[in-house]
């Protein structure tokens, strides 16, 4: 019909010697090829959401421009918008799991790549963090639609003994995705710095609409398995995509329940605790490039400039009108780590020339709420007498001083924004070897064995990196790792959810297992904060002791495994 050999799973077309990939035919490379690019360019627009998460609201959540929010509200929205992106996901893929069994996995995938595809783009144009979420809620409806229909089109289409080994490459090219948002991220962050581009994070989104001309191929040439339009005859139409059929079957109910453990596990701990690494790193990122903005004597600057205004007593310096060309009280460097006073007393300066209050030292640090040690300190840093030779910053106007501090913070984002990128790649890098790795060690040992072992590992990886990494150059070998044992379960989830139900409920089976998951996991961003905003607040890092608490999730999957059935050279189920 498309000038394709007709391609069927039946054991007539297996070779039982020699690599899977020979048993192919052209149908079966182009359905991969189709089926991975949906699913690549799905967690492209994953990732790209992960990367310009932060960046996306310090800028809506800001009160005026050119005023940054506050890192608490960062944190904060930042878990409920991630939340609300899961939910989309979950309910999206719920109803087009139904679909893909009654209508078709070729006119499902269609729909949803245009749907994800769209609202990626409309993302861009977000003037509040509510319609934000609006456009990411909708957004993750289409992206959690293509997994189901991918995996069951790709099952479906391949022979026997290749059918494990094309779905776990199917998603191991989703870290291509992953690693392609990645370089965007990258490159767009070197481009912010430079001055050259806006806002980075509305150009990402921009990009990501791009993949609706995937479509176009689709709706050419990708035509419905044998199998699936054998099953959705007459006699099985009021069977096809239904849950009172999943839940009514023992059977099916049992295997769905334990694929929903084993998936909530899993994606808990990727989308509550492993994607968050990322905002970590930017933490230890930041540690990072203070430090050598101390060495090169930038808060030293800082501290001249507070001293001129003290000193000149003069409001006009910091008045309103000006006060957009102004730096912000967080873009100030303390004289050591985890120091505020600069930040502290630049807020009390800007309000005060607000009111049109004095702006002399003492009255300045009379005003604070602050212990007697804390004044005392805070005394000595405006005190130009308490320091020996001339002002680091030698003649620089008030002006002079305002832009350098802006134009800092403006390159400082910029790496926070590249290096964050990279975490992401690394992550990735371990992901693709961790999901391919998966296929082969399943192949050997079985499905159940080889979930323990990725479920275990999962959690060690996610402990050893929110306890323990605190070094720049640890994150290119812990991130992979990482990377490597908890994405090793998405390879898993590809091959044995398909596995686990008939070909009239395979869509809507895989669909409620991963997918109702997402709607558990939701949770998970929102515990994320809840520990490290309550629990852990008093903890330097409360975001480590956080994670290191939530990798316990991993064990749920390790429950669910004496129960689930072992599929492994089994042909999939009628």
């Amino acid at each position: 019909m498309h000038g394709f050999e007709t391609a069927g799973p039946g054991p007539e077309a297996t070779v039982q010697t020699g690599p899977w990939w020979r048993e192919l035919n052209s149908y079966h490379w182009f359905v991969l090829v189709v089926a991975a690019l949906g699913w690549l360019f799905d967690t492209m627009d994953q990732q790209l959401f992960n990367l310009a998460r932060v960046p996306a609201m310090r800028e809506l959540l800001a009160p005026a421009a050119g005023i940054s929010a506050a890192q608490k509200d960062v944190d904060f929205y930042g878990g409920i918008t991630t939340s609300i992106f899961l939910i989309g996901w979950a309910t999206g893929g719920l109803a087009f799991g139904i679909m893909g069994d009654r209508v078709g996995r070729a006119k499902t995938m269609l729909l949803t790549i245009l749907l994800y595809s769209a609202f990626t783009g409309l993302s861009a144009l977000s003037w509040d963090i509510w319609s934000f979420s609006a456009f990411r809620f909708l957004t993750g409806l289409g992206v959690g639609g293509e997994f189901a229909v991918g995996v069951a089109l790709v099952a479906e289409v391949m022979p026997v003994r290749a059918r494990p080994f094309a779905l776990g490459l199917l998603q191991a090219l989703s870290a291509v995705g992953n690693i392609s948002a990645a370089i965007i991220s990258m490159v767009l962050s070197e481009l912010e710095e430079s001055g050259r581009v806006g806002s980075a994070w509305r150009i990402m989104f921009v990009i990501g609409a791009g993949p609706a001309l995937l479509a176009i191929l689709i709706r050419r040439r990708l035509k419905e398995p044998e199998q699936w339009q054998a099953a959705s005859g007459e006699q099985l139409q009021k069977q096809l995509g239904s849950y009172g059929q999943l839940f009514g079957n023992p059977r099916w109910r049992k295997n769905a329940l334990i694929g929903l453990m084993m998936a909530a596990s899993g994606v808990i701990g990727l989308w509550g605790i492993g994607f968050f690494s990322i905002d970590l790193n930017r933490s230890v990122f930041r540690k990072t490039f203070e430090t050598e903005l101390r060495q090169s004597g930038e808060a030293e600057k800082d501290r001249d400039f507070l001293r001129m205004i003290v000193s000149a007593n003069d409001p006009s310096i910091l008045k309103p009108s000006e006060q957009k060309k102004l730096p912000q009280p967080t873009q100030f460097l303390g004289l050591a780590p985890g120091n505020k006073d600069a930040e502290v007393i630049y807020s009390e300066l800007l309000r005060r020339s607000k009111d049109g209050e004095s702006l002399a030292a003492a009255d300045v640090i009379g005003s604070l709420k602050q212990s007697d040690e804390e004044k005392a300190r805070r005394l000595e840093y405006l005190d130009s007498a308490a320091t020996k030779g001339a002002m680091a910053s030698g003649e620089m106007s008030a002006a002079e001083h305002a832009e350098r501090i802006i134009k800092r913070s403006k390159r400082l984002s910029g790496k926070l924004g590249f290096w964050a990128a990279l975490t992401s790649v690394m992550l990735n890098i371990g992901a693709f070897f961790g999901i391919y790795g998966f296929t082969y060690m399943t192949h050997y040992t079985g499905r159940r064995p080889a979930f323990a072992i990725s479920f275990v590992l999962a959690m060690l990886s996610t402990i050893l990196v929110f306890g323990y990494l605190t070094e720049f150059s640890q994150i290119f070998w812990m991130i992979p790792l990482m990377g490597f044992c908890q994405l090793a379960l998405f390879g898993g989830y590809a091959i044995y959810f398909p596995e686990l139900f008939p070909t009239y409920l395979r869509s809507t089976g895989t669909s409620f297992c991963y997918n109702v998951g997402r709607f558990v996991a939701a949770s998970g961003p929102l515990a994320l904060g809840a520990l490290s905003a309550g629990v852990f607040s008093g903890y330097a890092e409360p975001m480590r002791p956080a994670g290191v608490t939530m990798s316990a999730i991993f064990l749920l999957g390790l429950c669910a495994l004496p129960f689930a059935p072992e599929t492994k050279g089994k042909p999939l189920p009628e």
